[in-house]
């Protein structure tokens, strides 16, 4: 992580904004020294996803040729944010730690987690975890979900998917269920942590900025800051963010990162744009490159 973006001389500001939430620790070295338990928790995770994504786009920001669509996935709405020129570097990821720790109080023992399962549509698996107190988190295609609850809810959950024809139904690496109602609390203490922010009416020129639980475009702030919080707590629709950068005639996609997850469902739903990752290239050159080049 951060093996590209590191290089970068306009992404050290960023950096060092995360020395602030990582006690003094430069998040390069973190990632290298950090114990799996830590580097791998909600705090943490939250932190450096948010870090990768401002950081790549501290990057690429002079070199994009106008208009901008972006859309952030679970915390990298909060990273987007602060891509569309609507909160500092030091803001989001403040605001991340609140967030996590906001959610880790909310999921309290943490038995709760998130599971995968790609294969069934939408009414045959909701109706799936109706019957186990299950709720649908993330909808990332027709047939590609994410479903969020108590972790021996989700057991039985993927068992009957399974069972129901699913092609895979796999628990996750997540401790919290997040994106369904489970965390409501955490999303009401968000949002008072949200609502004192200075924020610009706007987004900054030729930015759309889309809003994670119904693909929408953000015109007033204000409002749609309620939604960022509300995101803990509510079903995100990655599908239909994808779904609105298809019909703003999106012609290249760049997933910022970490990963490159985001990449292969953006192919499935615009086979014609570029679609890369930060992740796909060797060197800060070559992303710009690419950025530059139309793809």
């Amino acid at each position: 992580m951060f093996d590209l973006v590191g290089q970068y001389p306009e992404a050290q500001s960023v950096f060092e904004a995360a020395r602030a939430v990582l006690a003094g620790k430069d998040p390069r070295q973190f990632v290298r020294e950090t114990d799996p338990a830590t580097l791998y928790s909600n705090r943490a995770g939250q932190i450096l996803c948010c870090t990768q994504a401002l950081a790549a786009w501290a990057m690429i920001q002079e070199r994009l040729s106008r208009p901008v669509i972006i859309a952030g996935y679970s915390v990298g709405e909060l990273a987007a944010w602060g891509c569309a020129g609507l909160l500092g570097p030091e803001e989001v990821l403040r605001l991340a730690v609140v967030r996590a720790e906001a959610m880790d109080a909310a999921a309290g023992n943490g038995n709760s987690g998130l599971a995968a399962v790609r294969g069934l549509a939408r009414a045959r698996l909701g109706s799936i975890c109706h019957g186990h107190g299950v709720h649908v988190a993330i909808v990332n295609g027709e047939d590609l979900f994410v479903v969020g609850g108590t972790r021996e809810a989700l057991v039985r959950v993927c068992d009957e998917a399974l069972k129901a024809g699913a092609i895979r139904a796999t628990m996750l690496h997540v401790a919290v269920a997040a994106h369904t109602p489970l965390l409501a609390e955490a999303s009401r203490q968000f949002g008072a942590a949200l609502a004192p922010l200075n924020l610009p009416a706007q987004t900054a020129p030729n930015v759309r900025l889309l809003t994670g639980i119904d693909g929408e475009p953000v015109f007033d702030t204000r409002e749609a800051v309620g939604k960022l919080a509300e995101q803990i707590s509510r079903t995100v629709d990655w599908a239909a963010c994808l779904d609105a950068c298809r019909a703003t005639g999106a012609s290249m996609v760049l997933e910022l990162g970490p990963g490159r997850a985001l990449a292969n469902l953006a192919r499935d739903v615009l086979p014609d744009a570029q679609v890369r990752s930060v992740e796909d290239f060797r060197t800060p050159e070559g992303v710009l490159k690419w950025v530059t080049s139309g793809g």
